[in-house]
């Protein structure tokens, strides 16, 4: 038996992660890789143009290169490949929204994950509203604040929605409704790869601009409508197909079968319901990040939480729909699919 002791690496990489995720996030506060998108720039210009203190501008700038998210050659730092694709905020492929967010909101709120499991209560902005209080008033409240949160849900989306496009088979419908559409990237994405189709985003009054906005700037508001309502309060468009993108898992048990028998009353014969979260795996033990995520719905939420494949395909069935299943994305993201 060998006497040398366990390496302790991976508990001191995951003790102090925080460091490395704060060194990205503030990159991307600072626009790093936006900056460095024009063109490679030596330690003196990119410190000068950021307007980073010469004490810690070179420790900055290498530790994002021994990260992996810079590159430096002859004294020139430059983004990586996959930075400058997801990174930039110039590309229509920028995921940095949802990084903002959390550098923003998420990162303090973590502060409080201890008292959040002793307590089961929510540490966000509507902690002291007292229990019970929706995450999203405060949010939907102020129109900035609103467009930001908008945007980082597309950011953190954009992936799986494209797959989404690819993935479902579209031929066989003419309508959908993305149901607490945010921004509307799913509906954008869908509308864009599936030419036939027309589509409506149906979330509350408040993301009606918004929403418009977007459908514009991609040539679809011809195909594309926004529908205001409450998924508590009124019934669902009908339509082929309804899809909740990162939705169902801001609620608890009761209220994600409730959203799902709505959507099985509001589609067709024949129509389907299309779910997507980061749904954890039916051991629970390989999709870190989804119950990493649930963890956060515990920080945001009063009873959201995240769940496995074969906890959504139960719900379905229970709700009317006659098959399920379950269909990988990307990343740690999968859809389940109900077909009425």
């Amino acid at each position: 038996m060998s006497t040398n002791p366990p390496n302790p690496e991976p508990i001191m990489q995951i003790g102090l992660g925080f460091w490395a995720s704060k060194v990205l996030l503030s990159a991307v506060e600072m626009g790093v890789f936006t900056e460095l998108a024009k063109k490679p720039e030596d330690l003196e210009t990119l410190r000068g143009r950021l307007g980073l203190h010469p004490r810690s501008a070179q420790d900055f700038l290498d530790a994002l290169t021994a990260l992996g998210l810079l590159q430096r050659a002859d004294g020139r730092y430059s983004n990586t490949p996959v930075t400058d694709f997801y990174l930039d905020k110039h590309k229509p492929s920028y995921i940095g929204g949802i990084l903002e967010m959390a550098n923003q909101r998420l990162y303090g709120h973590w502060n409080h994950l201890t008292e959040a499991l002793r307590t089961g209560r929510q540490q966000n902005e509507a902690k002291e509203a007292g229990d019970g209080e929706s995450p999203f008033e405060a949010l939907y409240a102020d129109p900035a604040r609103l467009k930001t949160f908008l945007a980082a849900m597309t950011g953190i989306s954009r992936g799986a929605n494209m797959a989404i496009a690819r993935k479902v088979p579209w031929s066989q419908y003419q309508t959908f409704a993305d149901v607490g559409t945010a921004q509307g990237d799913l509906a954008v994405q869908v509308a864009l790869a599936n030419p036939h189709l027309n589509g409506i985003g149906f979330d509350l009054a408040e993301v009606g601009p918004i929403f418009e906005e977007y459908a514009e700037q991609h040539g679809l508001d011809g195909r594309l409508r926004f529908v205001s309502g409450n998924f508590f309060a009124d019934p669902l468009p009908n339509v082929d197909v309804i899809t909740m993108g990162h939705i169902l898992h801001d609620w608890n048990l009761e209220e994600k079968k409730m959203l799902l028998r709505k959507a099985c009353e509001a589609i067709s014969p024949g129509g389907a319901v299309v779910v997507y979260d980061a749904i954890i795996d039916d051991g629970r033990s390989a999709n870190a990040f989804g119950l990493m995520m649930s963890l956060n719905m515990l920080i945001e939420t009063p009873g959201g939480f995240d769940y496995t494949g074969a906890d959504c395909m139960s719900w379905m069935r229970e709700a009317g729909f006659r098959e399920t299943r379950v269909e990988y994305l990307l990343g740690p993201d999968s859809m389940v699919i109900g077909i009425k």
